[in-house]
């Protein structure tokens, strides 16, 4: 049986925000200027993002509320009301709250009835192990569609005060996603019966690296500890004082992050699943502008590169918006740019946690 995605949809909270107002919008920490701020801009290439919280440092919509306003964007052109969804399956990296799973948040802000339910935990790669959660479900007949939503409120990490809790001169590893990282939500709809121009999934595939390399990106896991995670304090607040609920990265790690997502889509063209000169467009989660010269030039040096005008980013104009930015990707490239019946796409998510690389190909079908 063939799955299809019939519909799309996305929501990026807040006005469009530049450069210069990234700084005065989530605060000086400690009353200074970022010293690493433009170096790190430069070199991810982003020109405008979009945070869910103001100057004040509140929040003007919950992740959930996000996730919804994707959804809803997706199915307001759809052939499908919410009574007719069968299977809800959501994607963040974190939710309002520890517990219960994101996925029954956005059920009850839905409104949806008598769903099945699947929550993905990650970091980017999440939306797309939601997808195939949904994927596997709708191809083995279980269900006749499903609602697949991504959705990420990093910002609430990002607030001056987060750090000064912390107390000391932030590090960079501390610093550099405060500069990498914004709001939004993406939702896919998925359907066993084709509707007018849209997406067969051919197949989706992923490969974890947990086993092998340390981890690179975190919430939650002290840095220079004996403990093994924030709650191993005796208190939340001497958590937060000793850094451990700051999100990080560990710079020295993700050089790996190019390597092992090429190694990924060499593997996929061994196994027979992708061909190079068949691919007509790709969609790639870089992170960042400075990995997708590394991307092109690993790529061309295995003799298995594809044209760089087949490449289609929106990273520059909607940030990195974690395990969204594949979705509301591909909901501006099915609205917004040009694609024929027959061709193929290729979508690739790596994913910098514990490096975990996530790839989809769709070929471009009409009933």
């Amino acid at each position: 049986m063939n799955v299809y995605i019939t519909s799309s949809g996305h929501f990026l909270p807040g006005p469009a925000i530049n450069n210069e107002e990234i700084e005065p919008l989530l605060g000086l920490v400690h009353g200074k200027p970022s010293r690493l701020r433009r170096r790190i801009l430069q070199s991810n290439g982003i020109q405008t993002r979009h945070y869910a919280i103001d100057a004040n440092h509140n929040t003007t919509i919950s992740n959930a509320g996000m996730a919804a306003k994707a959804a809803e964007h997706c199915l307001s052109s759809s052939f499908l009301g919410k009574r007719q969804i069968k299977m809800l399956s959501a994607a963040t990296s974190q939710g309002d709250i520890v517990l219960p799973g994101f996925g029954s948040m956005l059920q009850a802000e839905l409104g949806l009835s008598d769903i099945e339910l699947h929550s993905s935990h990650g970091i980017c790669s999440s939306s797309l192990m939601a997808l195939k959660a949904a994927f596997t479900n709708l191809k083995t007949g279980e269900q006749p569609n499903a609602l697949v939503v991504a959705s990420e409120l990093t910002s609430r990490l990002f607030k001056a005060s987060r750090y000064e809790a912390a107390g000391a001169e932030l590090d960079f590893n501390a610093e550099f996603l405060r500069w990498m990282l914004s709001d939004g939500a993406g939702a896919l709809l998925l359907e066993t019966q084709p509707r007018g121009k849209c997406f067969r999934i051919d197949w989706i595939r992923s490969f974890s690296h947990a086993d092998a390399y340390p981890v690179c990106m975190s919430v939650g896991y002290p840095s220079n500890s004996p403990h093994t995670s924030w709650q191993d304090y005796a208190s939340y607040a001497e958590a937060e004082a000793d850094g451990a609920l700051l999100i990080r990265q560990d710079v020295r790690l993700l050089e790996n992050i190019v390597k092992l997502g090429v190694d990924g889509y060499l593997r996929l063209i061994s196994e027979g699943r992708v061909q190079p000169d068949k691919i007509d467009h790709v969609l790639c989660h870089y992170s960042s502008h400075y990995f997708k010269g590394k991307i092109f030039d690993m790529m061309q040096r295995a003799g298995v590169g594809i044209a760089e005008h087949k490449w289609y980013s929106n990273l520059y104009s909607r940030g990195n918006t974690g395990c969204a930015s594949i979705f509301i990707m591909l909901d501006e490239f099915r609205t917004s740019q040009a694609h024929q019946v027959g061709d193929t796409i290729l979508c690739m998510v790596p994913e910098s946690g514990r490096f975990n690389n996530a790839y989809m190909q769709l070929t471009v079908v009409e009933p």
